[in-house]
């Protein structure tokens, strides 16, 4: 059984492998879309993605509409979103 110490850490590490990842794919450039979150190569904010996704579409609709964008970049806007999430929830 894994101790607590090592759970965490294991988590971290993952987290940032997975931010690593992350900023090959997103960026944030002050001169394009107020320098919110894109994905590298498009004018596309993650967000706009994300909205997508609430509103019932399916990351292959998304991907028919920004033939730019594939299913690993709606991925990768899920994974964005969920550890700007964690990192929000992690107290201080």
């Amino acid at each position: 059984m894994l101790n607590p110490r090592h759970l965490f850490a294991t988590r971290c590490i993952a987290g940032m492998l997975a931010f690593m990842e992350l900023t090959a794919i997103i960026e944030a450039r002050a001169g394009i879309r107020s320098g919110k979150p894109c994905f590298v190569g498009t004018r596309i904010a993650v967000y706009d993605v994300l909205d997508y996704l609430a509103s019932g579409m399916t990351p292959s609709e998304i991907v028919g509409d920004f033939p730019e964008l594939s299913e690993k970049h709606v991925l990768a806007a899920i994974e964005f979103a969920a550890l700007r999430e964690r990192r929000l929830a992690t107290p201080a």
